[in-house]
């Protein structure tokens, strides 16, 4: 099974798809930690064009293209998007690079607190 991290940007088959949910192979950003779950699911948020219309839209989060996240162009995550995939869909890293982090998009992980 590949590794695959949180914050990485993976192209992933959306297909099947019911109604409006966003489809086809695009790119995703993993939003899960691998510590977090054992059945051998991605939490995903599915990465799509950015379109002006969107800055008004909160749920749509714009993404600069950089070296890191390897994106071409300026994109958006539509987090009402989000969903599990299983590893077993081929995932396949964005442009088969190493590394690729988009910690923008994500919720840093939560910070553990000890109780006094």
């Amino acid at each position: 099974m590949k590794l695959i991290y949180r914050g990485e940007v993976w192209l992933v088959n959306l297909d099947p798809t019911v109604g409006t949910e966003i489809s086809k192979k695009r790119p995703c950003i993993i939003v899960n930690d691998n510590a977090i779950g054992i059945l051998p699911l991605k939490v995903v948020v599915p990465v799509t064009d950015w379109k002006e219309r969107y800055s008004i839209r909160p749920w749509m989060v714009k993404l600069e293209p950089t070296t890191e996240n390897s994106l071409a162009k300026v994109s958006s995550v539509d987090t009402f998007q989000i969903r599990s995939v299983s590893v077993f869909n081929e995932p396949r890293r964005h442009e088969e690079r190493e590394g690729r982090r988009e910690e923008r998009a994500i919720a840093p992980p939560p910070t553990s607190q000890t109780a006094n």
